[in-house]
Parts: C-alpha cells; structure tokens; sequence
C-alpha cells in the first residue's frame, strides 16, 4: 500500500467546509481503492484574531491546527503571507512552515512515499522545496488561476517552471492547462490529463416540482442558477445583466462573497431586484435540490481550469450555459450539456439562453452525458502515476 502526502492549501476544514471541496472528493475517491494511505496537510496563512469583523482572515485564526475529515486526518500549520511581498516568498514561507509537521508525521510513522500537491504555485513550488529537502518525489496538479493567470509575473513563472522540471509529473485537470504548461517551455512528457470527475450518487435528478416546493419557489418558471463564490471572476454579474433581455425569467445566486452589494446594487439599477433570488451559501449536501430546480445553469466566470458546477448540474439533468474559457469546451461538448456563450456580457448570455429552450435536451440525455465523466479513469490515472513514481 502506497502512502501518500497530500499537501495543498486548497482543501476543506471544519471552518470552510466547501473550500476546495474538489480535492477532498479527489482523494475520498483514490482512498476507495484500497490501496493508498493518505495524510493531508493543508496550510493556511497566519492571523492573530478570530473575530468576526475580519472576515476570511477570521477563518484562518479559527482553523483547527489538526482534525479529522470523512475519515482522513488533515493537519493546518501557519505560514506567514507578507503583503505586497507575499506572492514571491509565499513558497518558501510556506515549506518552512509545514516542514516541522511532515517531519513529525515521519516520526510517527508515516513515512510517505510521495508527495502529491494540488494548485501548482505556490502549493506546488512549495511542495517541490519539502520533496526536496526529505528526499521524496512529488507530483503537482494544476487546476486553473496557478496556470492561466499566476505565470504572467516574471518570478513565479520562473519558480513554476523550476517545479515542473524537478517534479515526477504534473496533472492537469483539463488538457488546455497542460497545453498552456508546455507551451511555457514544460517537458510534455511529464504531463498528464486526469479531469475531475462528478459525485454520481450525490448529485442525482430530483423532481422540478418536488425541488421547488422543498426550496420554497414559485412552481412556476423559468429559473436560471448562478452558483459561485461572490467575486467578478465568476461573472454574477453578467447573468444579472441579461435579466432584462429575458422577461420573466428569475435568477437564483447561491453563494457568499466580498461583491454581494455590489451585484444587489446592480440588480435594483437594472429594475430587476424583484427576479433575483439570494440563497446564499449552499451545503454540498443541498447542492442538487437548487440544479434539479432550475432550468439552467449559468457560468459566467473569466477564468475556470475545470468547473465543477457544470458536471453537477448535469448530473441533477440540468443542462448548462458557460463562458467558451480553458476546460469548460471539453464539458460542454455536446447538445445534450448545453451552450456555450459567444461572449461574456448579458447580451451573449440572453442569446445563449434563447438557443438552450429552443432546443432543450432531455434531462436524461444530460444525466447521460455526465456519467461518461466519473471518477473512475481518473482515480485509476493516479494509481497508475503514483506507481511508476514510488
């Protein structure tokens, strides 16, 4: 049996339950083999208070040091993320924060065989100084921003493709991501596809009737859905500014975030606040009762290496709108999952809306078309990958 050391700082805890929830369902999926043992140390930036006023600063304070998640024992050491500065030495602050407990965790006798990071900087430059200095491989995923946006700055580019050089291999959750990886002078050798997959037994079609009446909804529709944390990244926005093109159509937003003002400001500009629904911060476990009652889904976002909304709103039967961005063409590959925009505004929104009812699948069709991305070619990915390399 393999040991393996997760590390990353995209992973859930006690405090942000759904904070790279994508990860954790990754291992939860790798651990059902049987035939790895997992630890996870997952780092969060140092601050001194928890008092609500600050925010996700807050959270960090209130973070557990240790705790045990769905089975698996996750460890949260502090490092120190400096402003202005902090983007180039987060790596280093980071590795000799987590150092003392991946050494404790050897002492107490698991001493692991690789070290697999997810979000390539600075997780995974991080994770390539650990392996380094305890003479272990690692492997790094990439999974969006640390590829399509981070290697823009001269330093972390420079240190990102140091990692992908000395690393075993580096995953990408979309090709475009490794695309873009050997394209920033990567060996393409070393690079490998492992896309997310979709919980098919979680996220499952309910009844639209029986879904709205649990949520409180009118009966009647048309509902769009918008799901994400309340940034501009993730286009919130735009779904609102195509409310006035599609009369009577209702929005629901479910998420929290620094831009919620902002977006109900928006809303009662555009005389539209009476069709926008704030259902705030949805747990995982909830998740299908708001796809399963909505006509669509809407994901507006800039940047997304591999959206995971897409696969569980299509296997609730929900079929999508998205941005044509990074990994979201090799989701929305057919009729049957959706449409994708011409363009990120209101306007391409409103026209993609229009094509989607003109000719709207089957929600068994779309169910369908979620089930050829299971977890399973990507679990067994891994197991193959992790072999060669331990």
């Amino acid at each position: 049996m393999k040991k393996i050391l997760l590390f990353s700082s995209l992973y859930p805890s006690e405090v942000r339950p759904i904070h790279g929830i994508f990860v954790e369902t990754r291992l939860r999926e790798l651990l059902k083999t049987g035939e790895v043992e997992a630890r996870v140390v997952a780092p969060v930036p140092w601050f001194p208070s928890r008092a609500k006023r600050f925010g996700e600063y807050a959270q960090f304070a209130a973070t557990p040091r240790r705790e045990h998640r769905n089975g698996i024992e996750v460890h949260h050491p502090r490092y120190v993320l400096l402003p202005k500065v902090g983007m180039n030495l987060a790596p280093y602050t980071m590795a000799l924060a987590a150092l003392p407990t991946l050494r404790r965790l050897q002492k107490e006798g698991f001493d692991f065989d690789l070290i697999d990071a997810h979000y390539y900087y600075p997780d995974g430059v991080a994770a390539g100084l650990l392996a380094k200095w305890l003479g272990k491989p690692f492997v790094v995923t990439a999974r969006g921003t640390d590829l399509n946006l981070i290697p823009q700055y001269p330093f972390p580019r420079k240190l990102i493709l140091e990692t992908a050089r000395r690393a075993s291999g580096s995953i990408g959750v979309c090709k475009a991501l490794m695309d873009t990886l050997q394209g920033l002078g990567a060996d393409g050798a070393k690079l490998h596809t492992l896309r997310n997959g979709v919980d098919l037994e979680r996220f499952v079609p309910e009844s639209r009737a029986a879904a709205r009446e649990r949520l409180k909804l009118d009966a009647e529709g048309p509902y769009l859905l918008s799901v994400g944390h309340l940034i501009e990244r993730k286009g919130h926005h735009v779904a609102i500014e195509a409310l006035p093109s599609i009369p009577g159509l209702k929005l629901l937003i479910a998420g929290g975030g620094p831009e919620q003002g902002a977006l109900k400001a928006l809303a009662q500009r555009l005389n539209v606040s009476d069709r926008v629904h704030w259902v705030g911060v949805v747990p995982q476990t909830e998740l299908k009762w708001w796809y399963s009652a909505a006509d669509a889904l809407a994901l507006c976002s800039s940047r997304e290496g591999w959206a995971n909304v897409l696969l569980e709103a299509m296997a609730c039967g929900t079929p999508v709108i998205a941005t044509n961005i990074w990994g979201t063409p090799e989701v929305v590959s057919r009729p049957e999952a959706g449409v994708l925009m011409a363009r990120r505004d209101g306007a391409a929104l409103a026209q993609a809306w229009q094509e989607l009812v003109s000719h709207l699948p089957a929600r068994e069709a779309t169910r369908a078309h979620a089930e050829t991305f299971s977890w399973d070619p990507t679990t067994h990915g891994q197991l193959d990958l992790f072999r060669r390399i331990a």
